[in-house]
């Protein structure tokens, strides 16, 4: 029996990037974005954090 041939286990794998290394990644544009949100809707993401938050205290302090 001959002994195994030495062997390379380094798999390169350069799937995924398909710009040079100096440039920076391309930019994408968020899903959404508060800042595009009316004041009306920030609001009322607002409220709705507030009283999860305060339902969470009053439930803690039980």
């Amino acid at each position: 029996m001959t002994p195994p041939q030495p062997h390379d286990h380094l798999h390169l794998d350069t799937g995924g990037h398909h710009h040079a290394a100096i440039m920076p990644h391309p930019s994408q544009s968020p899903p959404w974005s508060i800042l595009r949100m009316t004041v009306v809707s920030r609001l009322g993401i607002a409220l709705a954090v507030s009283a999860l938050l305060w339902a969470f205290v009053l439930l803690a302090m039980r």
